[in-house]
This record gives structure tokens, sequence and C-alpha cells, in this order.
């Protein structure tokens, strides 16, 4: 018999440095093992004769046609019926649960650090232990045997103390156990390590073979769904309407054609695959995951599932055995999805999963003599962030993702489900479904492989580490940087990671601090950097108390309010909104009346047809430029320029596109947030320095407060602006004072010339990085205090400046 035990002696002899025994290779090259002994005794596998025709005839159309019959094809599929959807069309390529479903360990734990994600769980809990027995009279394979978060030191336990004050709101019952009292309640557990537990005695486990098939059985009683298997989808048919919109037209099957203007590709890890075929980029990628099952242990019936975090192990209790899987940091890679893997799995690969071995016989050690009675090692899709992909895709209307719900697709199915239905029915989620919209990428990045590939295995890796507040990820960097990145870099600038853009975050006085090149944190044979400045900064900032840079962004903040400061803000998303219907447009879209003269600019919200708020962003209206360029694009009509936070760029391009396209609106949108950069000059004295620079009076008579002109900036021709700007606290970092001395220097500023209406002179500015980037500016005076959020003892205006972009 094998034991536990072996394989973990096996790995020790080979004295090579845990996790792992030896550098894995960067991907599988090896395909699925046809029979493996799996831990469910019935599966759809066992049904049927194994025909390749489909199970029913296909309907010539239908309002939704599904593509995926695991759990978020199936959930989705119930909850389009559920809410009154009369025609809905489940394709599985195979039999329902055969992709990536079936093998799933089907944990659900109620509580996340979200608070949508706790409502999203707790829904899944409802469906799969209440409505659908109620409705079906059969039973989904539900366990009620709770859960056990183990806390191993005192940052995991005061993160487990959060989580317990969150569910409180929520209901969910939970507990913060001693060691003691844990012992008590899991009898084979050491606590010897241990600082507490968080015990949630409603958690549970769910059998996805039962739960789908009656997710199927439910929506088909209500008479508004087929579902059909042995149905591989072909193609998707795109098709452009008169005003040139991108539109879902058909799905092509092997076995024929539906004609449907809604697809909803629920296709795990092919659902990759399935975007191509509509052009849409699905940015996700398959490794393997893998978790093995014991023998029979004495004594382990009706004990809690368990997570233990800092051993990246978790403990999944089936019957009378233990299910032992987690999250290491060299996974494998599945670079080749075959499209024929069905009910299929991969040989474990024991120097891979070895990490987990040693946790799970630390945390409970009877499993050392314990013998495995099988493997199970299969596919799962995995995200940039660890978030699943849901909404509408940007590059078609119509084709909507539910995928890359990294192993969790059984716990949020079915919240998920029921919001994308709606989603798919409404045009928008109930819940505040942002962290899961595909809109929060950026377009460039959805199909930029090495990001998908660097962001999706750090986010598999640091799974299960603490969520701290100022945490920035390694992975993926320096894949979008303004022409001020080097100078801001050479004064010590940290930067942080926003909608791919290098932001600055604060500045360290130990100098620069680079972000290097991902180093997979040592895995697949690659060396870990050294003396790594960055990481270092980061991992000093790991807590939930103020962290070490708190006192400097404070006198950076003070001499802001008492000089001034400069910040970049070339992250920010800068568009155009012109054409004949722009106007009608803007008075659509934003709650301002923006329907002023060329020259003027009005801070307003944006709503969606709802009348909830989709952003804050400032308007200016503006007139044609002869000769068109980034600053003044040529246009007939009306013509607005808007000025969006970055970190939301592409969601807000998403949602006043499908306004213009379901509307039909005579105008279109232009994004330059690659050819312009934009920097803000904020303080008390940040008039008097821009005197000496902009050929522009600054004074209030001539440069009235939500205002902009064209304007030359240290002597080349430009744009002046001045506005109203409000920007919220995540989209605003105060910048180095040493930066804003910088600028200071240029002139040592006379009491009176704040106010002063002297025309200023025509001077070549110092500065390197204004130099670069080229000169031309669109400049904005704003409010103090509502730019930074700091009081102000005089009301003079701050300036911001969009400048087209240099080269690097």
């Amino acid at each position: 018999m094998s034991y536990v035990s072996c394989f973990l002696r096996a790995a020790t002899r080979c004295h090579l440095p845990p996790p792992w025994r030896s550098p894995r290779p960067f991907s599988s090259v090896t395909g699925p093992t046809a029979k493996k002994s799996v831990p469910y005794q019935k599966t759809l596998k066992e049904e049927g004769s194994g025909s390749r025709e489909p199970s029913q005839p296909l309907p010539p159309s239908a309002e939704v046609v599904v593509v995926g019959g695991g759990s978020l094809g199936c959930q989705t599929t119930y909850h389009l019926a559920k809410q009154g959807v009369t025609s809905v069309v489940l394709l599985e390529r195979d039999r329902l649960t055969s992709g990536t479903t079936w093998h799933t360990a089907g944990l659900l734990w109620q509580l996340r650090p979200s608070d949508v994600e706790v409502e999203l769980l707790a829904h899944t809990r409802d469906v799969v232990s209440r409505e659908l027995p109620a409705e079906t009279g059969l039973h989904t394979g539900w366990v009620e045997n709770g859960g056990l978060f183990i806390a191993s030191n005192k940052q995991r336990l005061d993160e487990y103390k959060r989580l317990m004050s969150l569910g409180k709101v929520y209901g969910v019952e939970s507990y913060v156990l001693t060691p003691a009292q844990t012992k008590d309640l899991y009898p084979l557990m050491n606590i010897d390590d241990l600082y507490g537990t968080l015990y949630v005695p409603k958690d549970g486990t769910m059998d996805p073979a039962g739960t789908c098939s009656t997710l199927a059985r439910a929506a088909t009683a209500r008479g508004a769904t087929v579902i059909i298997e042995n149905c591989p989808v072909t193609g998707i048919q795109v098709r452009a309407d008169d005003f040139g919109v991108k539109r879902v037209y058909a799905v092509e099957t092997a076995h024929g054609t539906i004609q449907t203007p809604c697809v909803v590709n629920c296709a795990g890890v092919w659902a990759r695959a399935l975007g191509q075929l509509a052009g849409v980029h699905v940015p996700l990628v398959a490794m393997h995951h893998a978790y093995v099952v014991t023998e029979r242990i004495e004594g382990i019936q009706n004990m809690p599932n368990v997570r233990d975090h800092d051993a990246s192990v978790y403990l999944r209790l089936q019957g009378d055995a233990l299910s032992v899987g987690g999250y290491e940091s060299n996974p494998i890679f599945w670079e080749e999805v075959s499209e024929k893997f069905a009910f299929g799995l991969f040989d474990l690969d024991w120097d891979v999963f070895t990490q987990h071995i040693e946790g799970a016989i630390n945390r409970v050690p009877v499993l050392e003599k314990t013998g495995i009675k099988s493997t199970v090692c299969g596919p799962e899709s995995f995200t940039a962030d660890h978030k699943p992909l849901m909404g509408e895709a940007p590059e078609v209307r119509g084709f909507f993702l539910g995928c890359g719900f990294n192993s969790a697709g059984m716990m949020l199915g079915g919240g998920c489900g029921r919001e994308l239905a709606h989603w798919i029915i409404h045009g928008r989620p109930e819940k505040d479904m942002y962290g899961y919209d595909i809109r929060r990428f950026h377009h460039s990045l959805t199909d930029n492989n090495r990001w998908i590939r660097e962001r999706s295995h750090e986010s598999y890796a640091k799974n299960y580490s603490v969520v701290f507040p100022h945490d920035e990820p390694l992975a993926g960097r320096n894949v979008r940087k303004d022409p001020l990145h080097e100078e801001l870099l050479r004064q010590g600038c940290v930067f942080q990671e926003r909608h791919g853009w290098e932001r600055p975050g604060w500045f360290s006085p130990g100098g620069a601090a680079p972000v290097l090149d991902y180093d997979y944190y040592g895995a697949y044979g690659r060396e870990r950097h050294r003396d790594y400045t960055y990481n270092q900064l980061l991992g000093s900032e790991y807590t939930f108390d103020f962290p070490p840079h708190h006192d400097i962004i404070k006198s950076e903040c003070l001499t802001c309010r008492n000089a001034l400061a400069l910040f970049d803000m070339s992250y920010f998303g800068k568009f155009y909104l012109v054409g004949p219907e722009a106007t009608k447009a803007a008075n659509w879209l934003f709650t301002a009346d923006v329907s002023k003269a060329p020259g003027s600019t009005v801070y307003t919200c944006m709503l969606n047809k709802r009348g909830g708020v989709e952003s804050d962003l400032t308007v200016s209206r503006i007139s044609p430029g002869e000769p068109a360029s980034p600053l003044a694009p040529a246009f007939e009509g009306d013509g607005y320029y808007l000025a969006i936070g970055g970190a939301v760029a592409q969601h807000n391009w998403s949602h006043i596109t499908t306004v213009l396209q379901d509307m039909k609106l005579q105008c279109k949108l232009l994004d330059c947030s690659e050819e312009l950069g934009m920097m803000s000059i904020q303080g008390p004295l940040s008039r008097v320095v821009l005197q000496e620079v902009l050929d522009t009076d600054l004074s209030n008579e001539a440069f009235p407060f939500s205002t902009h002109k064209l304007t030359t900036v240290a002597g080349c021709t430009g744009t002046g602006t001045g506005t109203q700007t409000c920007l919220s606290p995540a989209s605003s970092s105060p910048a180095s004072p040493s930066w804003a001395g910088r600028l200071w220097r240029l002139r040592k500023p006379r009491a009176s010339s704040a106010a002063s209406s002297a025309s200023p002179l025509r001077r070549r500015c110092p500065c390197s990085a204004w130099r670069r980037s080229g000169g031309t500016a669109r400049w904005s005076a704003t409010s103090v205090g509502q730019t930074s959020d700091l009081p102000s003892t005089k009301p003079s205006p701050t300036v911001t400046s969009e400048t087209p972009r240099g080269g690097r």
C-alpha cells in the first residue's frame, strides 16, 4: 500500500530544497491519462451509449445559447429560465461536467474578504441546499460539515477576525477558536503551532455531478430550456449592423446552426478557443490542478473541512477519508489544450505536489500512516487576478463571458450564474460586479500572452497569501509607461500597477527602486532576484496598520498644502467625444449640463440607464483643431474632451461606446490615452510657478474657474484649460517634494506674483521631463481642496496639463 509518508520520504532523500524536488518544465507536454480512480462512485460518464450524435435536435433559433455544460453553464441556464427567458439552449461538446467540473473538490467557504463575494457564495449555498431540492425533490449532494480556517501567525488571525466581522453583517455564523477549542472540535489536528482558527459551522461541500444534473433538470422543467450534449461548437457568426457594430448572429455546431443574438462562453479552459471563433480575447490560462484522496481514517468522520492558508493546503472531508490539495509555487501549464479532452485526468507529478503533503501531515499527523486511494489531477482555468471573467465582451455585442473561475466555479456558480443571467437580460448585473467584469482589464492586456501568463502564475502561487492593503504584483509589470517614468524612477519613485500602467505611488528616500522582470518566484529553474529593492519595499509594507511610507506621504501632503507638488497622472483615460450628435450624447451620459460654449470645463458624474453612477470625470467643450492633433482633433459638429480615472478607463470606454451604439447616435469616441501625458501641479504656489512657463495670464479675471484655453508652455505652442477636477483617492497620489521642487526652482516667487496679471516671460523650461514630453499642453486650473481632499487657506487655482507623449 502507498502511504503519504512514503512520498514525503522519497522527496526528502533527494536533498533538494523544498517545497519541490526539482524544477519542473514550464508546461505539460504529456497527454491526459485515459482512466483514473476518482472519488465519485457515479458520474455522468457512466451513463448513455457513447453515441456521438446530439442528445436532442437543434432548434433553428434561440434567445440565448450557453456554451459549456459545467457548473457555470448549468447555473446560468437555470437562472435564465428562472428569470423568464423563454428560449435558452445549452450546448455541451461531450456530456455535462465532462471538462473541469466533474473532478472538482466542490468545497464551499462562505467567508471571503469581499462583501459581494460573500453574497454570491450565500446564494450558491441557498440554491444547492434549499432551492433545488425543493424544486426537484432531488438531493444535490450538499454536505454541511463546516469549515475551519487555520491561523499559524498573528497576521493571519487578524485577517480571520476581519472575516468574522464581515460575516456578521451578512448573517454568516462564525467563531474564532483558541487552539484548545480547535482540538476539542478536531481531535486529530496538531495545534502546537496554532494561534487560533476561524470556524464556520455551515460551510460544506457539493457533489459536482449531482448538482449539475439537478440544475439541468430544474431548468428543463421550466419549459424554456433545451440541453444538448455531444454537440461541439465549430463557429460563431458575427455580423456588423448598419452602424458598423459587431454583433453575434448565430452559433455553428457540428450538427447544424442556431440563430441567436446572444452567446454565453462558459467553456472553462476551452473558453479562450471559443472566444477566438468570435474575435474575442479571453485572458486566461490552463494549468494542472491536483488533489489526492486518502484511505479510510478512523475518527475523521463528521469533521469540518480545513483550509491551512500558510501551508497552502486544504483538507476536504470525503466520507471517512480526506482529499488533500492546495496551490503550489510551480504549477504546470497545459500549453496545448486538447479539443477532445473529456472526463480525463493527468498523471500526478509528485515533484510539484510534495509541498502539500508536508503541510497536510503537519496539520493532521495521522496522515503519515494513511494510504492513498487515488490521485486527481485535472485542468483548470486561471486568470491574471484570480477572479472570474464575466460580462459582455468589448469586442462583440451579445458575446458574454462566464469563465476563468480559478477552480472556484462550484462555490461561486450559483451567485455568478444569477448575476450573469440578470446581466444578459437587463444589460447589467444587480450587484457591483466590477471585480469580475472583463472590462476591468485594458484591451491591450487581454491579448498580451506574457502579461496573462505571468500574472496568472503569480495569482495562483499567492492564492492563499494574506491579502494586505498595500501589496502590488511583481508579475506583468512595465507594460504601459508614460514619458515621465524614467525621470520619476531616478527620483526614487515606487510605482504601483493600475490598468497596466506604472503609476507613481510614493517616493523612497533610499533612491531608485525599479521593477524587474518577473522571476516566477524561483520556479521552473529560474533564479530569484537578489537584493531586489522594490520587492523588499513591498515586503516591509505587509501590514494592516499604517505602512512605513505613511510618514513620507504625510510630508508630501504637507508640501502640497503649503507650497506645491507635481502629480504625474498620465495613466488617466483621455477620450474625445465628437460628432454631430455629441451634445445629445453628452446630455444623456452626464449629470451636469455640459452643453456650454467651447472653452468651458465641467466636473460631473456619468450615469447608466438605471440612474447608477458609472464614474466621475471632467468634460471640456472643445473646438476643432486646424491642423488636427491629439490635443485638438479635427471633427464636424460638437466636441468634448473627457479625462477619466485610469483604473476604470476601459470600463468607461465600453460604457460610453455601448450607449452610443444602443442609441444610434451620430458621433464617435476617440481614445488618446497613449498619445497624451498628464501632469497636475497642485498647491497654493502652483500659479506662481506656472506663470513662469505659461504664455497665458493666470489671473482669476483672465483665466476663470471652470474654463480652458490653448496656451504655450515653456515656449512651445499648447492648450490651456481652467477646469474643476475632483479625483478619487484611489486614482491620485501626491508627488514627491523633490519632484515638485524641481519645478519650484524655475523661479523664486514674489509675494504678490500669485495675483499678478502681467504678461509672463517666454522661456524654455529647464525640466528635462517637460522637454521630452513635447511642450504642447492642455492646462486646467482646479481647486486645491477638491483635488487633494486637503483644506486650503485660500482658493488658489491648481493647474493640470495633458501633454503629447514623447519617446522614452
